[in-house]
């Protein structure tokens, strides 16, 4: 990779932020990287007028680094709006199957970048749509996961599923999560979903609380279309990683399927997608 300028992103008011940044411009211009940061991080620095949105962000720049959560991730692929800018995500929330950088180990992890001593992967993203009375409202493009999911009223919500116009099921339950491998250790795992390799072509069907016990998570190849039928007449919502929502209706489809842009991740060679597992899901402790 020839870097020669790269975005910062980050979440909003986080503290860390603050002492992060400065220095790590300091030490990008020392290499002759030019720097932009978003407005979320400029306001964040106190000089909110030296920020740019991330959708600017994103189209000027050969690296995009990541300063929060895996929220921020989302919300950062997202401004790139199918741009191929690689992500390097460092951690400075929970969990974070996404943000696998330490804040220790940010200049590190740079220096490998620069020297060409790095990985990198291209994450399927999910692109819906919203089909209703002959008229299509989106597209929208997630890459964790789309979710179809109640309102205020608490029932049971009703939902015929296909894959490439062959009928799958009616599932009962309180929603249904249509995941990417990325997002199979987001809110499908929650919902006791599989863990899916980021490699495996796959698209992940997770019913939320089901009503039937025999109504169980299915994995289809990632080349189908999926399209979920709303029955009810309940008030549901359809989220893209849990960042936008859309009202649907009786009636209304979702249809689904592989979108044409992916998401370029960033990782450290000494550092594969196994050890991030048993790091974060605790495997093998006691």
């Amino acid at each position: 990779m020839n870097i020669k300028r790269v975005g910062i992103t980050s979440k909003p008011n986080k503290a860390e932020v603050a002492e992060i940044v400065p220095p790590l411009m300091g030490w990008l211009r020392e290499r002759g990287i030019e720097v932009a940061i978003d407005q979320e991080t400029a306001a964040t620095l106190g000089s909110a007028k030296q920020g740019a949105a991330r959708a600017q962000v994103g189209a000027s720049v050969d690296l995009v680094i990541v300063l929060g959560g895996d929220g921020t991730v989302l919300a950062t692929a997202r401004a790139l709006e199918g741009r191929p800018v690689p992500i390097l995500a460092v951690n400075l929330g929970g969990l974070g199957f996404l943000t696998v950088v330490t804040r220790d180990e940010i200049y590190t992890a740079l220096e490998a970048v620069l020297a060409g001593r790095f990985g990198r992967e291209s994450r399927v993203q999910i692109e819906a749509s919203v089909i209703r009375d002959g008229s299509q409202v989106g597209p929208y493009v997630a890459l964790n996961d789309v979710v179809l999911n109640k309102g205020a009223i608490a029932r049971v919500l009703d939902f015929d599923v296909r894959a490439d116009n062959q009928f799958i099921s009616t599932y009962k339950a309180d929603g249904l999560i249509v995941s990417t491998p990325t997002g199979s250790t987001a809110y499908s795992l929650a919902a006791g979903g599989p863990v899916i390799a980021p490699n495996v072509r796959a698209f992940i069907i997770t019913p939320i609380c089901a009503h039937t016990l025999t109504n169980r998570p299915i994995v289809l190849r990632d080349n189908v279309t999926i399209e979920v039928a709303v029955k009810t007449d309940e008030s549901v919502y359809v989220t893209v990683d849990g960042q936008e929502a859309i009202e649907v209706y009786a009636g209304d489809r979702v249809r689904m399927h592989k979108a044409a842009s992916s998401v370029e991740m960033i990782h450290a060679l000494d550092k594969s997608y196994y050890d991030i597992l048993r790091q974060k899901l605790k495997w093998g402790e006691r």
